[in-house]
């Protein structure tokens, strides 16, 4: 296998990771970072408090907005928040540009939680400007993504948007958080993935149990996506109140 070129910047930060440091200079830097999350995590527990019933939208922050699922994610977007909720996405561009660009046409709370990274990601322009946060943990953002969701809704996106499903799935299998719907939107797009879960996780590896393929729903448009939301709550006789 041909060896790839890296950057300088990665090949400092393998370096880096090996090299020996002394006591101090281990408490200095892990003591600091410590304290940069804790500033992350206030600022948005304070933030998103009081941020009432939402719908995370996941998505590719390179989906332009000609494609159908740009446009299939602002009607899901518009949708939700005439049915009472408000909107959080990730704050780029792409799909979650189009999910804030959907919430702020309906006069919905628009939620952006960006995060700082050094390709794709910056602030769209649809979000409210009181609820735009930024980070620059991962790990943090998600944090916020699950707390305040009460939906997540999964349209065709790469690595970072395998991330965010998977740890809402990852979180309602184990039981750490409550079973909140999850809806995958284009059935063209994930078919292959969902296909493999039931063949090789479940089939062939024993990995996952058959009742975890019923943690998410598949739909192909926004009428479907809402109505996942909708049904799910109704059985509760429960209903978003701003």
């Amino acid at each position: 296998m041909e060896e790839k070129e890296i950057s300088e910047e990665q090949r400092a930060k393998i370096i880096k990771a090996f090299k020996e440091r002394n006591w101090t200079e281990i408490k200095t830097s892990d003591s600091w970072v410590i304290f940069k999350v804790m500033a992350e995590f206030v600022d948005g527990f304070e933030k998103m408090a009081k941020i009432g019933p939402c719908v995370s939208i996941f998505g590719s922050a390179r989906t332009d907005p000609s494609n159908k699922y740009y446009k299939i994610a602002e009607e899901i977007a518009a949708k939700v928040v005439r049915h009472g909720y408000g909107v959080i996405t990730g704050g780029g561009p792409g799909i979650m540009e189009a999910g804030n660009k959907g919430a702020n046409s309906q006069g919905g709370k628009s939620v952006g939680l960006n995060i700082e990274l050094p390709f794709e990601q910056n602030h769209n322009i649809y979000i409210d400007r009181d609820k735009s946060i930024d980070f620059d943990y991962f790990f943090v953002r998600k944090v916020m993504f699950v707390k305040y969701s009460q939906g997540f809704i999964g349209l065709p996106g790469g690595l970072g948007t395998m991330d965010e499903l998977f740890e809402a799935l990852t979180l309602i299998q184990t039981e750490k958080i409550g079973k909140f719907p999850i809806v995958l939107v284009g059935i063209d797009y994930w078919t292959g993935l969902v296909d493999w879960m039931k063949e090789v996780m479940l089939g062939q590896e024993n990995n996952i149990n058959e009742e975890d393929l019923e943690l998410f729903s598949l739909v192909d448009n926004a009428t479907d996506a809402v109505k996942v939301i909708d049904d799910f709550y109704n059985q509760y006789n429960l209903s978003p109140n701003f």
